[in-house]
């Protein structure tokens, strides 16, 4: 169990010495005293869920990155179950987004090593999606998969603004495992 001083938890929210003991004092930052000169020590996972909690960017030292969770961005509620029927079998983690809005909300909570990206949506399409990914410094590691029924002119303009595959749908399941494979491993 890793544990944080308050003055490595003060360098790293870039915040004074005293305000960190005043979130544990308050209760907001669940620590504890050490015996003898009473310094407070806190774990690192009551650090995250404080961060968390708060809206607070937790430091990349912290992360965790979950190699083989895959978010399926796609407004059909048939092709998203038939691709994360295909991922679980296969021993992926999945996750779905069922618009561009919540697809960037979970893709900042949840860090997934590779999103698969419906580029016809409702809304903000999966070109806007692509754009916020590749601009956002925390996700510039998300392997995407644009898969769509787009015509192929379509499909390299999404690898020319970042995509790193793409799939036509409709398609065969090996050719997505295949894909996957060649991207996270």
């Amino acid at each position: 169990m890793r544990t944080l001083t308050t003055g490595e938890i003060a360098k790293l929210c870039d915040v004074h010495l005293r305000t960190v003991i005043r979130w544990i004092e308050r209760g907001d930052l669940k620590g504890f005293k050490l015996p003898g000169r009473g310094n407070n020590r806190v774990r690192a996972e009551d650090f995250i869920d404080f961060l968390n909690h708060h809206g607070m960017p937790v430091p990349q030292e912290f992360e965790t990155k979950r190699s083989n969770l895959i978010m399926i961005v796609d407004d059909e509620p048939n092709i998203t179950k038939a691709i994360q029927r295909v991922l679980r079998g296969a021993g992926y983690e999945t996750s779905i987004a069922t618009d561009s809005f919540s697809a960037g909300s979970k893709c900042i909570s949840e860090k997934p090593a590779l999103m698969t990206l419906d580029l016809s949506m409702p809304g903000i399409d999966g070109f806007q999606v692509l754009k916020f990914v590749r601009e956002s410094e925390e996700l510039s590691h998300t392997k995407i998969l644009v898969i769509s029924a787009l015509d192929e002119e379509k499909l390299q303009e999404a690898v020319t603004k970042g995509a790193d595959a793409f799939l036509q749908k409709p398609f065969a399941n090996d050719d997505l495992l295949k894909a996957v494979e060649l991207l996270i491993g």
